[in-house]
């Protein structure tokens, strides 16, 4: 399946190390499909724990070059990179709505949010200061100079695979550092591109590595290198766990960012169109696959009946299909596993007294797409309190006080 780029030199299928665009040792490749349509868009090479090895020491070799750069050189850098994100927003998402399934204009909107670490950073680069402490005894003075950390890997998610790769690189590369970048695998063309553009924008090789391929061996050898000094992680709870056990040994810093379990809660006394309109974006953007996205909804029992219906009314109107199709709101999962644990959690609710008032079921659309749900009269007990359901769907519990609301979002 081709893309209709308008810079068809965006799409590669190739690992990025040490400035070479290559395959895996191996030739093995995995495949990259439409969430939406199950089309095969590319195929990536499938690296390793030799691949990542030659790409952290390809950082390693860049990182003196790079953090001897004056500050304004690398801010250059890092503004001409933003530019180039602006000036190719539409190939750039583009290549986001056919691997993750995405409305178009909200895959817009993410590479302009990714955009702006770009250009945040560029700023910072040139602010990192150092400062004098008071000292402890007479006759000394104690100078405190900021310095690159050395070489950071960053393991980022599907469902921004934009935004989650700028957000980490951009500080690293400010900063002086060098950094190897392992995409999810289901969304790794995004950041493809994003490499083909940093090259463009001037980073000299090594700075910016790239490798797609095995979870398992490409996280091991990131986690185990002693060069390897910062890992940042954003996915699940159980992976980050074992991750940080990994870091443990070479004492890496870590920054981690797992699930979440967000509540959205809704007093007597909110406007009610306001509360409505909010919890529609809180939950349904990117189809509910957002680690910050609202999880539970708490509404005091004085609003309740009106906002479930209120809310349940507009969840039916939103516009579910292919993330190309124009007024698309609502676009697939991300893969037949998130369908099912979807499913799981609705199942589960309704099993404990839950009920259906929008959606609840697979869309007409077959595929990964599930209907915008919304339950009412869920117990607590329900699996869909404690746990993630990384969907389209609004659980609602009611609550009379302040007091048991905050003990619940708690």
């Amino acid at each position: 399946m081709a893309l209709p780029l308008n810079d068809p030199g965006l799409l590669r299928q190739a690992l990025l190390i040490d400035g070479q665009w290559l395959p895996a040792d191996s030739g093995e490749t995995l495949e990259v499909r439409n969430p939406a349509t199950g089309a095969l868009i590319a195929h990536v090479p499938k690296a390793g724990a030799a691949e990542t090895r030659r790409a952290i020491a390809a950082a390693a070799r860049a990182l003196p070059g790079w953090r001897a750069r004056l500050a304004k050189e690398r801010s250059g850098i890092l503004r001409t990179l933003y530019d180039l994100m602006i000036a190719h927003i539409d190939d750039l998402a583009l290549i986001i709505t056919s691997e993750q399934g995405k409305p178009l204009a909200e895959a817009k909107g993410e590479i302009l949010y990714a955009a702006s670490f770009m250009a945040w950073y560029s700023e910072e680069a040139c602010r990192i200061n150092g400062s004098v402490i008071p000292a402890n005894l007479p006759g000394r003075r104690i100078p405190v100079q900021k310095a690159p950390v050395g070489v950071f890997a960053a393991i980022t998610p599907w469902n921004f695979p934009a935004a989650m790769m700028t957000r980490k690189a951009a500080p690293g590369w400010a900063a002086g550092c060098t950094g190897v970048i392992k995409p999810a695998s289901q969304t790794p063309l995004t950041a493809l591109a994003l490499g083909v553009l940093a090259e463009r924008a001037g980073l000299p090789p090594g700075v910016c590595n790239i490798l797609t391929g095995s979870a398992s061996a490409i996280g091991g050898e990131l986690t185990a290198n002693p060069e390897v000094r910062k890992l940042s992680f954003t996915g699940s709870t159980e992976i980050g766990a074992v991750l940080l056990a990994q870091c443990a040994p070479t004492i890496k810093r870590t920054s981690m960012e797992l699930g979440g379990n967000a509540p959205f809660i809704v007093f007597d006394d909110a406007d009610l169109e306001t509360a409505v309109s909010a919890a529609l974006i809180a939950k349904y953007r990117n189809s509910g696959q957002s680690c910050i996205g609202a999880n539970r909804f708490l509404v005091q029992a004085g609003i309740h009946d009106a906002f479930v219906a209120r809310l349940a009314e507009e969840t039916d109107k939103l516009p579910v299909g292919i993330g190309t199709q124009p007024g698309t709101a609502i676009g697939p999962l991300i893969d037949a596993a998130a369908v099912a644990k979807v499913e799981e959690h609705v199942a589960d609710a309704v099993a404990q007294g839950a009920r259906i008032v929008a959606g609840g079921e697979r869309h007409a659309l077959g595929g990964t797409f599930f209907q915008p749900t919304v339950l009412r009269d869920v117990p607590r007990q329900a699996r869909i309190f404690s746990e993630e359901t990384f969907g389209p769907v609004a659980p609602v519990f009611r609550f009379d006080t302040e007091a048991e609301a905050i003990a619940m979002a708690n």
